[in-house]
């Protein structure tokens, strides 16, 4: 290696990318995790929809549209939606939400998606350190 690609003073390479380890966006400010996520949600929101119209019609066909229509309505809007929301956020924000919100929401559950490990508590909070 250059001189120039290395600091002297801690020997760290100075060249590599800033955003090497992040994941690509896939669709409309989606990454591929996000993507899923979002295509699961409106997908089985999609299929209830569906299996009460396909109900009320008597048309099965009606069923595998509204599930295709809800993931297209899905994926355009919540690109969006969430694009202006996570737009300065680190990259784990999305995850922290929702490891938050369940925490808050279902304690039971959170165990199991790693949200008992967040700090839920709202108040005030001291270092207790004292000033020199």
């Amino acid at each position: 290696m250059t001189d120039l690609a290395v600091r002297p003073h801690d020997d760290s390479v100075t060249f590599l990318p800033h955003r090497l380890n992040r994941q690509p966006v896939v669709v409309r400010g989606l990454t591929a995790d996000e993507l899923w996520i979002c295509v699961g949600l409106c997908g089985s929101a999609g299929l209830l929809i569906g299996l009460v119209l396909a109900w009320l019609t008597a048309t099965i066909a009606l069923m595998p549209t509204v599930v295709v229509i809800t993931i297209a309505l899905g994926v355009f809007v919540g690109g969006n939606t969430l694009r202006r929301h996570k737009r300065g956020r680190p990259d784990t924000w999305l995850y922290r939400q929702l490891q938050w919100s369940m925490a808050l929401r279902h304690p039971g559950f959170a165990s199991l998606i790693g949200g008992s490990d967040l700090v839920t508590r709202s108040g005030h909070w001291t270092t207790r350190r004292s000033s020199p």
